[in-house]
Formats: C-alpha cells, sequence, structure tokens
C-alpha cells in the first residue's frame, strides 16, 4: 500500500476523490498506528511517520469513502501522571465524520481489569468497540439557504428525533425514528402548521449508550453522552451507518429549509463519554488525556462539573480547536442553522470559576462563521458557582430557567409573584439589559425534555421514576407543578377541566410574553409520561409522542397552541426588539405609555398592589401604536393594542377594563374556553365593562390600530 506524507490540516479523515488524508493530535503518543479495517475482522496498520507540532499525517491513495478505520496510540500508561495510552485500545478519531457500529461493553474496551482498577488490561478491544469512517463530502445542496429567521420572528420547537418520529401514523416502519422521518411531509406539515420556525434537535452527534445503562435494560435515550463531535448518530439513519447517515442527515436538513424551518442543534461540549477514571477507553483518553480532560491535583481522577464523571479541558487549544472546528463544520457542511449548547456554564470554566470572558467566547466572537447563527445556551452546570442565568455574552440567547420558574409558580398560586411574572412577561430586562442584550436574549419556555411535560406539570406533585431503576432518587424533586388536586390520573371531570385550562394558560402566557418561545414536542397533544420528570434512559412509548390517529385532528390543545403561535407571529406588539420603556414612545403622537399595568379594579398598580401577598391578578395594556423600533427598512411599525387579563388566583375576578386605553375591545382569547377563539368571533366589550374571569384563567382583548 502506498502511503504518503500528507498534510497536518485538516484533521480527521479527508477524501478528496483519490484518497483520503489521515491526521491526528496527540502530544502524549510515542508512536501512533492509523488500522484500516476490513470487514473480515482483520486490519492493516499503518505508522504515521509524519509529524507536525504533534499531528501525525499521512495520505493513502486509493482509500475511499466507506472505509472503516482506528488508531492505536503508543506510549505511557501511567495513571498517577494522567497518561493512559494503551495500544491494545482501538480507538476512534476525534474528528470522524461518521462512526459504525456500537460498544458491546466487554471489559475489553476498559483500560484496566474490572476486578483490579490499578492493573493495564491489555485485552484488544478492535472487535467490541465502534469505528470511524471515511465519508464523501460531496453533496448536491441544490439551491439551499439558511433560512437565517430573525429571533423575534422565531417559534423554537425542541424535539427528539426518534420520540417525534416513532409513532407518527403516516410514516412508514422503516423511517421511524430516523432523519428520514424529519423530512417526512407528514412531519413537516405539522410543523408548519403549527407555525414552528426552528427545530431545536436533542443531540445528535454521535453518543453512547452507558454500559450501566445497557445493564439494566435501558439506554441513553436523550443522547447527552457524546463520543464524535463530528459524526452523525448513527442509530437515526435508516439505510446504513458507513456514511449514509451523513447523507441522511443532509437531506433532512434541506428538506426542513425548503419549508423555511431552521435546524439548531442541542451539543455537548462540556464532556464526553469516556466517564470518570473507571469509563472506558475509547478516543481521547487513549490519545492524549491530559490534553482532553481537566484533571484533579490527584491526575488519576478528572474534575467533573457536568455530573457525567469528566469535564473537557477548556484551556486546552486543542480542545478548543476541537470544538470550534466542529461547530464550523456543521455550519458549513451539514447547514445547520445554530446550535443550544448543553451545560453551557462548563464551557466557560478557563479554571475554577466561570469566567465570562473566557477563551471559548472570545473565539466564537471573533469567528466569522459561528458568530453569524443561532447561540443559545443553557445557562447552568452542576459546579460551584453554576447558575449563570443573564451572564452569557451578548451574541448569546440562554434558556431562561427564571422565566420558567416564574411561570409555574404564578398559575399553582404561590405567593408574592407577580412583580417577577411582570418581568418574566415583558423579556427580563433585569437579566439581559444592563449588557446591551434585548427581549430576544430571552429564550422562554415553561417545559422541556428535562423535568415533566406539560400534561403531567399539572397532574402530578411528585416525580414517578421508578421504571429509571434508581428507586426514583434521579431527577428534580422541587418541580414547582401542581396536580390541580389529585396525583396523576383521574376521572373527575372538574379536575380534567382544569387540567385542560392550566395547559392552555402555560400556553397562553408563553406566547403572549416577550423573547423567543420555545414549545416542548408534544406538549401541544398534552403527551404524559406518567410523571417521569427524567425519561432519559426511556426508548420507548413512555417517551415518544403519542401522536392521534388523525394528525391533523390533534384534539383542543393542538387547535388551541396553533391559534396562540399565529396570533404572536401575526402580530409583532408581542415580539419587541426592544425593551419596553413604560412611558409613550416620542414621534408616535400617542399620549399612552408603551406599557400599562393594571390592578382588576382597572387602576393602575402601586407599588403596594405589586407587594401584596396575596395579589395573584392583574391586567396588561400593550400599545400597539408605540412601538419603538423600527422595520427593516426603517419604517415605523404599528399594530393593535391589547389587553392581556391574568387570574392567577383560586377564584373568579371580575377584571374592570380601563377607561382611558381604548373605548372597544373584542375578546380574542378566552383560556376558560376548551377552543380557540375563532378570529373575528370574540365579544365585543366597552371600556369600563366588567368581565368575569374563572380561577386560573387568562383573557386577551384586542383593539384595532
Amino acid at each position: 500500500m502506498q502511503v504518503w506524507p500528507g498534510q497536518a490540516y485538516p484533521l480527521g479523515a479527508t477524501y478528496d476523490g483519490a484518497g483520503t488524508n489521515f491526521a491526528v493530535f496527540s502530544e502524549a503518543a510515542d508512536r501512533i498506528e492509523l488500522c484500516l479495517l476490513h470487514d473480515d475482522g482483520s486490519e492493516t496498520a499503518i505508522e504515521l511517520r509524519e509529524t507536525d507540532a504533534f499531528v501525525r499525517h499521512a495520505y493513502l491513495p486509493g482509500i475511499m469513502p466507506g472505509q472503516r478505520y482506528g488508531f492505536r496510540v503508543h506510549g505511557p500508561y501511567a495513571p498517577e501522571r494522567g497518561q493512559r495510552c494503551n495500544s491494545a485500545k482501538l480507538l476512534l478519531d476525534p474528528y470522524a465524520r461518521a462512526i459504525s457500529g456500537s460498544i458491546d461493553w466487554g471489559e475489553e474496551v476498559y483500560g484496566y481489569h474490572f476486578g483490579s482498577p490499578s492493573k493495564r488490561n491489555d485485552l484488544d478491544s478492535a472487535p467490541h468497540t465502534m469505528s470511524s469512517v471515511v465519508v464523501n463530502p460531496y453533496f448536491d445542496w441544490g439551491d439551499d439557504r439558511l433560512p437565517r429567521t430573525e429571533y423575534h420572528e422565531t417559534v423554537l420547537y425542541e424535539a427528539h428525533v426518534k420520540g417525534l418520529t416513532m409513532r407518527h401514523p403516516a410514516l412508514p416502519d422503516e423511517l421511524r425514528g430516523t432523519y428520514a422521518a424529519l423530512a417526512h411531509p407528514a412531519i413537516i406539515e405539522h410543523l408548519t402548521e403549527l407555525g414552528v420556525t426552528a427545530l431545536e434537535l436533542m443531540p445528535v452527534h454521535q453518543f453512547v449508550n452507558d454500559h450501566r445503562l445497557v445493564d439494566m435494560g435501558l439506554n441513553n435515550y436523550w443522547g447527552y453522552n457524546t463520543i464524535g463531535f463530528f459524526a452523525p448518530h448513527n442509530a437515526y439513519a435508516s439505510w446504513g451507518d458507513r456514511g449514509q447517515q451523513v447523507l441522511e442527515f443532509k437531506s433532512a436538513v434541506r428538506a426542513l429549509h425548503e419549508a423555511g424551518i431552521e435546524v439548531i442543534l442541542d451539543v455537548v461540549y462540556n464532556h464526553t463519554a469516556e466517564g470518570n477514571h473507571l469509563g472506558p477507553t475509547l478516543s481521547f483518553r487513549g490519545l492524549d488525556n491530559a490534553s482532553y480532560y481537566r484533571l484533579t491535583d490527584d491526575p488519576r481522577y478528572y474534575m467533573d462539573t457536568t455530573g457525567t464523571g469528566n469535564s473537557l479541558l477548556m484551556r486546552s487549544p486543542h480542545v478548543l480547536q476541537l470544538i470550534m472546528d466542529s461547530l464550523r463544520y456543521w455550519v458549513t457542511e451539514m447547514h445547520v442553522d445554530g446550535f443550544r449548547f448543553d451545560l453551557a456554564a462548563t464551557l466557560a470554566r478557563q479554571f475554577h470559576e466561570v469566567d465570562r470572558l473566557s477563551s471559548f467566547f472570545d473565539l466564537v466572537q471573533q469567528d466569522p462563521v459561528v458568530s453569524q447563527v443561532k447561540l443559545i445556551a443553557e445557562p447552568w452546570d452542576v459546579g460551584e458557582g453554576g447558575y449563570q442565568v443573564g451572564n452569557f455574552p451578548p451574541l448569546w440567547t440562554e434558556w431562561n430557567g427564571k422565566y420558567r420558574d416564574t411561570v409555574r409558580d404564578l398559575w399553582r398560586g404561590e405567593p408574592r409573584t407577580l412583580a417577577e411574572f411582570a418581568s418574566r412577561l415583558t423579556g427580563s430586562s433585569d437579566l439581559y439589559q444592563d449588557d446591551g442584550r434585548r427581549p430576544l436574549a430571552s429564550i422562554n419556555f415553561v417545559t422541556c425534555h428535562d423535568g415533566f411535560t406539560l400534561h403531567d406539570m399539572v397532574a402530578y406533585n411528585d416525580k414517578q421514576n421508578a421504571a429509571n431503576g434508581e428507586d426514583n432518587r434521579d431527577g428534580e424533586s422541587h418541580n414547582r407543578s401542581w396536580n390541580c388536586g389529585v396525583e396523576g390520573e383521574t376521572d373527575d371531570p372538574e379536575i380534567l377541566e382544569l387540567r385542560a385550562r392550566q395547559m392552555r394558560n402555560f400556553i397562553a402566557t408563553l406566547m403572549l410574553s416577550q423573547g423567543v418561545p420555545m414549545l416542548s414536542h408534544g406538549d401541544e397533544f398534552a403527551r404524559t409520561q406518567g410523571g417521569n420528570n427524567n425519561a432519559y434512559c426511556q426508548d420507548n412509548e413512555l417517551a415518544w409522542v403519542p401522536w392521534p390517529d388523525n394528525p391533523a385532528d390533534g384534539g383542543e390543545l393542538l387547535a388551541f397552541t396553533r391559534a396562540m403561535v399565529w396570533l404572536r407571529r401575526e402580530h409583532p406588539v408581542f415580539r419587541r426588539r426592544r425593551f419596553f420603556h413604560g412611558r409613550p414612545v416620542q414621534g408616535t403622537h400617542d399620549e399612552l405609555s408603551d406599557i400599562a399595568w393594571f390592578t382588576p379594579a382597572g387602576e393602575e398598580m402601586t407599588q403596594r398592589d405589586w407587594n401584596s401577598t396575596q395579589a395573584r391578578a392583574l391586567s396588561v395594556f400593550l400599545n400597539g401604536n408605540a412601538i419603538s423600533e423600527p422595520g427593516p427598512r426603517g419604517e415605523r411599525i404599528t399594530d393593535d393594542s391589547f389587553l392581556l387579563m391574568f387570574n392567577g388566583s383560586p377564584k373568579t375576578t371580575e377584571f374592570v377594563v380601563p377607561v382611558d386605553h381604548g373605548k372597544q375591545w373584542q375578546i380574542v382569547v378566552d383560556t376558560a374556553r376548551a377552543e380557540a377563539v375563532p378570529p373575528g368571533t370574540g365579544a365585543k366589550v366597552q371600556a369600563g365593562d366588567r368581565l368575569t374571569l374563572v380561577d386560573r384563567s387568562v383573557m386577551v382583548l384586542q383593539r384595532p390600530a
């Protein structure tokens, strides 16, 4: 076999039409073998002799897409010094564009013996582990363009590739649970009719099913256990894992883009699937343990701010390069539109504390590719000082955990909630205004993959996680949920009616709030997980979306959700790009403030009203004639005005329509009704009229511009 010197960059396996260049970094290795794997179980080992700045490389003419390969690293094995090289372990390429196979979790994939953790294990892992694959980078994208939907026009929909598509009745069995299913007209039709503009996919980077879960008969369903930061997860491909997963993912992105739907990836750059010091040797650990991971003062062990056993070393230039190369690859080659960063506070940990100006954020800020797509932080981790909501740099938006908590508290009847609820409803200026960000920095959500579903949030006070095999110890215990009087399922019609109204309250509040709304897949159908608030290991019907037999007729909650999404999309007053001023806006010739707050009696709120322990109801006037930001061509934006009435109290409450903010209004939303209010059919009311809102309900009045 011919072996040419090749190039040190790009890292990974790069096919050029005539052969493949291989390049891999390791400062710890004495020598590295590239192993070409054959279907009969044999392998051809080629030593990578060329080295540039600790990158070993070679070019092999005639090596084509579909070729499986791995690396064997010869070097020091001294865990007490943080060194864990072992040539008996076939290692994945950190830059592999595709990964084939799975792990069978024999002792062979570990660097030590189960009965003696201090004893080196020289059993060959190749027959028991995954392999990297050379891929063909060429793909006919046609006229594909990133939709580049502005944040103020964005409606996010968090979904799991498999969970969203496994039970859809219109999908052929062979497509369910795959990337191809995302591109199916039935899925795209549902998303477009719902008004979704961006599909936020839970992890699709190649991940590993943990040994512990496999032994328990479970799986890492959510996928927050990455081992390949460039490779689409192979189990989501419908027709092969020798590069077909790359083509299928690209095809899904192209189809979603044709429908105007962006694709945002939930990415896990804070740790890898290799776990703690007792984890397997799959890739990074065997290549250069100390360069990739944060080690403790005793280098045998790993620092862990993620709760997964390890954390990547964010001050290592090679880790930063890996992450930035991965992000650019998914934008330029896979055409994704943005990223949601899991446990993003860990990315900011250069030493111990969370550093707002860490190297990672500097690199993102100046990168001409990554800085131009949507960047969404999950702004916390499990380490000390890890709760960083409101503290990310200006380019970033954040999952607003304070929004989630406050909205839940209001509707479950917590006292002293109104003042903070007002802040969350109007874009959380207390979190984002001081650093120059705007309401759109707030990704608003009341549910997501982690925690109760919307249905379970109004049906359970306590988690029901016994199926996870941890004696109900796992998952959040403080859910800010309320079961409406009975724990779990019930036939009581009054409780069922209240629960349905509460779900409508949450959807309505989410869509009436300034910021960027995010729905969790299946909540529009009131899907339940039986009270399981941590279904990370439930790859079954418990966690899959239960589509109705006729998805076009998905029930009253689906119709209500659609109506609320489209009400938001049609009215710029609900998706302002600047914070409210709380006063009339100059140049609008309108003497009314852009926003005003009223008690149910129709009187402007006083400080005493805000501070009242028992106050759980208010009205909000949104002035469509006082929107301060201009349109894209500098034109003035005007809209209808709205009066939002929130009754979070357990009693029916009478609301007075304020007398000085519009003469005639029309009811456009009433969560006391099981069905959405059809446009133009709501009752008309006059200034000074008294409206009765049942306990725990929302009513919205509209006044034409």
